[in-house]
């Protein structure tokens, strides 16, 4: 297991204590609106598959550090420690695919950071260094299946798994599961395996919120439609033309809805996946 902890990012420590959400929100002296009901000083947050600097990933630690989290971030590579020295994280590398590198991952953040609060299921995108197999399900191998199965949906269901117990234990916490339009609310030829993943991420994603609600802990998804990256091809910036909007969408955008829903002013948002698309799943409906 390897990570780097800048000095900035484990000084103090986490929030303790019973956190459940007040009648205003988590906090019953603000107004309704106040953007200070966004903010996470003092939490611990941890955002898988961050090693790319133009990905949703990064963009969300960078987001979640703004707000006053003290961010982990995790990839297969160790370009993440140049991400964490970018953002005053920490940075760990592991395959999230594996249970034993996930218990130690687990370990180690808690061990430098203190116990995760926020965690953010973003690993499983596809990318350059691990594209999505895009063939048909008559040509498509098992080990192809199984690949891109691992790396959308089980990765979430360990990740998941190693922080809710604390997490329930403190009567606080925020689970956001990357999911994608292609499975939930779509889908193209040639696309089976990943739509499949990504619908698995939706179910696990509703069936984990009723499991943890009671405990203080909301667990949503985001959907993001077509989002222009360093890894998007020609073919889906042209899609992303396409759309109401009239362009693909930014790490960026992704990112604001995610560290939404893991902030106290989403106390009451649980179970749901909140679609980040342009407008185009509306527009596709109208023609069902």
């Amino acid at each position: 297991m390897e990570f780097d902890a800048p000095a900035d990012a484990v000084s103090g420590s986490p929030l303790r204590g019973d956190a459940r959400p007040a009648p205003n929100g988590d906090r019953d002296d603000i107004a309704a609106d106040d953007p200070v009901t966004l903010r996470l000083d003092g939490r611990v947050a941890l955002v898988t598959g961050a090693g790319s600097p133009d990905g949703i990933g990064y963009a969300t630690a960078r987001r979640l550090r703004a707000l006053g989290a003290r961010v982990a971030i995790v990839s297969t590579t160790r370009r993440i420690h140049e991400r964490a020295a970018e953002l005053g994280a920490v940075g760990f590398v592991a395959d999230l695919t594996d249970e034993a590198e996930v218990g130690a991952l687990a370990d180690a953040i808690v061990e430098q950071l203190g116990d995760v609060e926020v965690l953010v299921n973003n690993a499983g995108l596809a990318s350059r260094a691990s594209p999505e197999v895009l063939r048909p399900v008559a040509q498509l191998t098992f080990d192809e299946w199984q690949a891109e199965i691992n790396r959308n949906l089980t990765t979430a269901f360990l990740c998941s798994r190693a922080f809710i117990g604390g997490m329930a234990e403190r009567g606080w916490g925020r689970i956001v599961n990357l999911a994608a339009t292609a499975g939930p609310v779509n889908a193209l030829p040639t696309e089976a395996a990943y739509a499949a993943a990504k619908a698995g991420v939706v179910g696990l994603t509703r069936a984990l919120a009723m499991e943890m609600v009671a405990d203080g802990v909301t667990v949503n998804a985001v959907a993001p439609g077509t989002i222009y990256t360093a890894a998007s091809t020609v073919a889906e910036l042209k899609q992303g033309l396409g759309t109401p909007i009239g362009r693909p969408g930014t790490p960026d955008e992704v990112a604001a809805a995610i560290a939404f829903l893991c902030s106290p002013a989403a106390s009451y948002i649980t179970g749901q996946m909140l679609v980040v698309d342009g407008g185009n799943s509306v527009r596709e409906a109208q023609f069902r």
